[in-house]
């Protein structure tokens, strides 16, 4: 098992779950009728043939020394792994969402594959929804949302959709190169070892350059940097990407340089609300994927990190747009020049933190390396469907950490953004209260930069 997979495991606790999901919300067909999920039920479990990679548990659940290699599952148990459920009275969304926070917040059993996924109907409006966990040991949030793609189609009229453990080979348009020799590997690992002093120089110099760079711990202390429990809240809410198309145009950014703005001005606003603004500005973690095109969707963990200044100290909302863009120019410019390697190696110095906050008091009594970690994985920029069922929104739920209480994940489907939100039950107060911080920062930058009908 690769180093980069096994820490996942060896970081794990009832504290800390190390795993990642996303719940996905579909409108099923017309013709569907009243046993509609549970005939999908009945006809996935019918799958016995399961992928390598599905049947992949820690080779020794109990010791740690199990934790560096993979044992194979020959005989999965897919009743245990494929759950059906409904939700209770009055079957609105809110339930859904307390019903997978409830999920997210429980470990996967190290004594099976790892993995789990779970069908779930009675949703007032007809719909149902299908909540998903893979260990990040397993495959890292990319890599989940890619193999979850490939069970769906631009088809509404396609019926015989298989479920994730039993897909047919990857096809990315072109071939797979070939496997290296282990003298290619060997030759290319320490050309890369060799760069990495040259990259630490040109790491300084882009810090020199860019005096607003940012390091790990120059962070403020919030009340999101403090050491958590094992229950998690999920919350969950999407925007439309016309609205965030329209203020990127304005401005001149990128899309994910607006979702930034977004959640710095929501993060604002929460924190104002629970009298926590720190004068300060916040620092968030920005994951990068580092996987290559080929083997984005063949599990393992393939993933960068860069800080940005989320400017939470700046009122004006198009000026803190700009700060964010600029930090992360220089990210995006630091990420281009290195090898993967180098990236790597350079996210681990950002994130290196994470790996102590187990020591007693070492979160209580360190200024935090970053204060929120926000993601943007992109997902189907068309409307896509299972086995007939339109699919109306991809929610992802990711991990918390002692010291880093709230997680924003967000992707895109169709026209689309789907925020997924996970925080600390115990240590985030009124996590719902950010989506509506959420679209209250998105309006402030519509007033502040678009130009109204008629002026």
């Amino acid at each position: 098992m690769p180093v980069t997979d096994s820490i996942f495991l060896l970081g794990e606790s009832r504290e800390h779950s190390m795993h990642v999901g996303s719940l996905q919300l579909f409108t099923p067909p017309e013709d569907a009728g009243p046993n509609y999920v549970k005939t999908m039920y009945d006809t996935m479990l019918s799958y016995t043939d399961v992928d390598p990679m599905f049947r992949k548990m820690p080779a020794n659940p109990v010791g740690s020394l199990g934790n560096f290699w993979w044992a194979d599952e020959s005989d999965v148990d897919l009743e245990y792994h494929v759950r059906h459920s409904a939700l209770p009275s009055p079957y609105r969304v809110r339930e859904l969402l307390t019903l997978a926070s409830r999920l997210h917040g429980t470990l996967l059993d190290r004594h099976r594959p790892l993995w789990e996924m779970h069908l779930i109907e009675g949703l007032e409006d007809g719909r149902f929804a299908i909540f998903t966990k893979f260990h990040h040991s397993l495959m890292d949030g990319v890599s989940g949302l890619r193999l979850l793609i490939r069970t769906l189609s631009t088809d509404p009229s396609v019926r015989n959709a298989p479920p994730p453990w039993n897909l047919p080979a990857s096809s990315h348009g072109r071939a797979v190169p070939a496997s290296p020799s282990v003298w290619d590997e060997i030759r290319h690992t320490v050309g890369d070892v060799a760069g990495l002093a040259p990259a630490a120089v040109r790491i300084a110099r882009t810090a020199m350059r860019r005096h607003d760079m940012r390091f790990p711990y120059e962070a403020p202390r919030t009340i999101l940097n403090v050491p958590i429990g094992g229950a998690r809240r999920f919350a969950a809410q999407s925007w439309p990407l016309a609205r965030i198309d329209a203020v990127r145009k304005a401005a001149g950014a990128s899309i994910n340089d607006v979702v930034m703005a977004m959640c710095a001005g929501a993060l604002r606003g929460y924190l104002d609300e629970q009298n926590a603004l720190p004068d300060a500005p916040l620092i968030g973690m920005v994951p990068v994927s580092l996987h290559e095109e080929h083997d984005s969707d063949a599990g393992g963990n393939a993933i960068g990190a860069t800080l940005c200044n989320l400017a939470t100290d700046v009122d004006d909302p198009a000026e803190r747009l700009a700060a964010i863009c600029a930090s992360m120019a220089q990210g995006k410019e630091l990420f281009g020049s290195l090898t993967p390697l180098q990236a790597m190696a350079w996210s681990a110095v950002n994130v290196s933190a994470i790996a102590l906050s187990p020591v007693p008091g070492f979160v209580q009594f360190t200024p935090p390396p970053f204060n929120v970690i926000i993601s943007n994985v992109p997902g189907p920029r068309k409307t896509m469907y299972w086995n007939g069922s339109r699919l109306d929104g991809i929610y992802p739920a990711s991990v918390v950490l002692d010291g880093q209480a709230l997680n924003i994940t967000l992707t895109s489907n169709g026209d689309n953004l789907h925020f997924g939100i996970v925080g600390c039950r115990s240590s985030v107060p009124r996590l719902q209260r950010i989506l509506h911080h959420l679209e209250e920062a998105l309006a402030e930058l519509e007033k502040a930069l678009l130009v109204p009908v008629g002026a």
